[in-house]
């Protein structure tokens, strides 16, 4: 049998080691790696169909895994105006008021990515935009897609008109007199807005899932473990691959929510295993807390404004049982857990988990934005995934504590902020990914990240957390062998070797010796996802 493909003149990188394995060329076919030698004897195998290309020097690296992203969600969030690089109010104002110039009478103005630093020290509410939105139904996602800013018209249209109590910890923010300010807080409160406005088309969402597909394949993406599979996400992921545009590799993990009674468990057991040919349902997402910015974390103590004292579960001991249930029937399990006492409560739930039925799936806790030094060492002991965002941190905080994340926390448990450097060093297996549309999805730009702690948009800004900076041999091997462990598949998928998928990435010079600052910057000339090219530079 002839391969698919052959790549000639490549630097072969080997992320166990760091160093470049002994081959200048492999080939492939049937999605698998099926030789390297030197590129005389792998060009020998060459058919008639044999797509042979020479990457003319450039290093090779197994296929880049994001160990946590919301690809189809995320796709459709990301149809509205693009508010994540507005800095200030006066950046806000602008680029809504640009939007809604372009509206039809009574249509729906759709945000995203509204950082709650551009508020400044005013309170995040409709208020501070001024008379932007003045009439327009409008639903703005914050950017941690845990909060929206819904207009007054848009409060209206969903018959909000003061507080409610939720099932979940959700939140309708009130004024002192009761009124609504716009902002609310976590999913059930958002849903009464979503409920209300228009959706696109399921054609719609494809055609744009299609386009970001393929741009996250010319980042260098071949693979993505998405962290939700709401609403028609399933089928959407069948259509895409039917048509061929399913570009990347999905593992797939449903959401459990609180209030989810022992069928509804039944029902995200029983979609475990399934899937297409680049996509399974493979595991199930839970929530313990929600975010530090919105006061919904869950703190051993309350924050700066009183506030992040409660679970996302009304019983966290409810959540208990459920992780014990999957864990029973071999079901891994990925909790967001942003709060010390929410990581804290999630590995425990573990912990108690393991000791009653056996070792078990591989557990995964997702953000772990501020934990003390015990939880830190307790991820190694059970066997439990970090899986950290580097660019949360880089994009959204600040060094001089200025920012509404950090003011939150105070100078103390701001100071423990994302510790990818630690957890890594206790022996955990740190798995670093975007959270896009939370964070853009680039890889270089979050390898770089985890290198270098610095925002993006300026490196001559001082390093936030420098001590917690991983190596460029770790950062490559977070999107590498940390994904390929969580998966349970270290001995297909994560290297470059015979009988190992055929996912690579492939990029113009060596991500370990190109400089943390020029990482993000560094070109991706050719990605392929199962054997089959996603992305091939100009240049090859």
């Amino acid at each position: 049998m002839h391969p698919d493909l052959i790549l000639l003149s490549a630097r072969l990188l080997d992320p166990l080691t760091g160093g470049l394995l002994p081959h200048s060329a492999l080939a492939a076919g049937g999605g698998r790696i099926t030789a390297l030698g030197d590129d005389r004897e792998i060009r020998a195998l060459a058919g008639p169909a044999t797509t042979v290309i020479d990457v003319r020097g450039a290093v090779v690296t197994p296929g880049l895994v994001d160990g946590h992203m919301h690809p189809l969600s995320g796709a459709e969030r990301t149809m509205g105006v693009d508010l994540s690089g507005c800095a200030d109010l006066d950046a806000v104002r602008a680029a809504l008021a640009a939007e809604a110039r372009t509206l039809a009478p009574g249509a729906w103005l759709r945000g995203w990515g509204l950082d709650p630093n551009a508020f400044g020290d005013q309170p995040v509410g409709t208020a501070a935009l001024g008379d932007v939105l003045a009439d327009i139904p409008a639903a703005i996602d914050m950017f941690d897609a845990h909060s929206m800013l819904a207009s007054p018209r848009a409060l209206e249209l969903a018959g909000i008109d003061g507080p409610r109590r939720f099932a979940q910890a959700s939140e309708i923010v009130c004024d002192a007199e009761g009124r609504p300010t716009g902002l609310l807080l976590e999913d059930a409160a958002c849903e009464l807005v979503e409920a209300v406005m228009p959706r696109p088309s399921a054609e719609q969402v494809r055609e744009r899932a299609a386009g970001v597909l393929r741009e996250m394949a010319a980042a260098g993406l071949t693979a993505a473990h998405a962290m939700d599979a709401n609403g028609d996400s399933l089928a959407l992921y069948s259509a895409l691959e039917s048509a061929g545009d399913l570009t990347m590799r999905f593992r797939v993990a449903p959401w459990c929510q609180p209030g989810a009674d022992d069928e509804t468990v039944a029902g995200l057991v029983e979609l475990q295993g399934t899937g297409g040919g680049l996509w399974k349902v493979a595991g199930v997402k839970l929530f313990m807390d929600g975010t530090i910015d919105n006061g919904t974390a869950w703190l051993e103590r309350p924050d700066c404004h009183g506030e992040s004292t409660h679970a996302f579960w009304p019983d966290p001991d409810v959540y208990t049982r459920v992780i014990g249930d999957l864990h029973r029937r071999g079901v891994p399990t990925a909790t967001h857990a942003i709060g010390d006492a929410a990581v804290r409560h999630a590995l425990d739930a573990v912990e108690k988990a393991r000791a009653e039925h056996g070792a078990g799936p591989r557990h995964r806790v997702e953000h772990i934005e501020t934990v003390p030094d015990d939880t830190v060492r307790r991820f190694a002991g059970l066997d439990v995934a970090a899986s950290m965002q580097p660019t949360h941190c880089t994009e959204y905080t600040r060094a001089d504590r200025t920012d509404n994340w950090s003011r939150r926390l105070g100078d103390e448990r701001a100071s423990h902020g994302f510790r990818c450097r630690d957890l890594w060093d206790a022996g955990a297996k740190v798995v670093l990914g975007s959270d896009w549309p939370i964070a853009p999805y680039s890889p270089t730009g979050i390898m770089a990240g985890a290198r270098h702690r610095r925002p993006s948009g300026d490196l001559s800004q001082p390093p936030n957390g420098p001590a917690q900076a991983l190596t460029p041999l770790q950062a490559l091997q977070g999107y590498t062998l940390t994904p390929a462990w969580i998966a349970g598949e270290e001995d297909r998928a994560g290297r470059l070797g015979v009988g190992f998928r055929a996912d690579l990435t492939v990029f113009a010079e060596n991500p370990l010796t190109v400089p943390d600052t020029d990482l993000a910057e560094l070109p991706v000339v050719l990605t392929v996802t199962d054997g089959r090219v996603t992305h091939r530079a100009p240049s090859l």
